[in-house]
């Protein structure tokens, strides 16, 4: 009887993947902030699309918009901007912008590679002209293109290092590593 009970498990299982594949794989692909040209003002926006909704009408048929950072001033436009994402859903993710920017950089101040993209711990950061570092989800995804051409790479212990110096600059003793070797 237990290998009855088994068995119809294994085969509802299968049964299931077989039915939700579609929409999981539909949820997958359209989740997460992406950033769009708006069709109205040929601006920078940062969307995100409507994943719960684009699973369950099976996905680019029933794309619609969730959250826009031009909202709620313009809530109900005609959502146009659908059509990029339909387009390239991969290239306007802000994830894959973010990686494609960082691809072949290295930091600034250090001299490392931040080709390797830990997204979940240490993430590159930002330098601005004016010594200021910034990691990537404090600027907003709309303002990422600007971004890029007014600020450099560096990375997580570089930002680390630069925002204590900043924050704490009596904590901080500059040495001249040249001369100290010397001695």
């Amino acid at each position: 009887m237990t290998a009855l009970y088994l068995l119809l498990a294994i085969l509802a299982a299968g049964l299931a993947c077989l039915v939700f594949r579609k929409p999981i794989r539909a949820y997958f692909r359209f989740r997460g902030k992406r950033l769009i040209d708006c069709p109205e003002n040929n601006a920078p926006a940062a969307v995100m699309v409507n994943a719960k909704h684009a699973a369950l009408t099976k996905g680019t048929a029933g794309l619609r918009l969730k959250d826009c950072s031009r909202w709620p001033e313009r809530q109900n436009c005609g959502q146009e901007c659908l059509r990029q994402i339909e387009a390239a859903p991969e290239s306007c993710l802000v994830r894959n912008i973010l990686a494609n920017w960082y691809a072949g950089k290295s930091c600034v101040l250090c001299g490392k590679p931040l080709d390797e993209m830990n997204w979940m711990e240490h993430k590159p950061c930002f330098l601005a002209a004016d010594g200021v570092s910034y990691e990537w989800s404090d600027i907003p995804p709309e303002a990422l293109p600007a971004t890029f051409s007014s600020h450099v790479p560096i990375c997580w212990n570089c930002h680390v290092t630069a925002t204590f110096r900043r924050k704490h600059p009596e904590l901080v003793t500059d040495r001249d590593w040249k001369k100290t070797a010397a001695n």
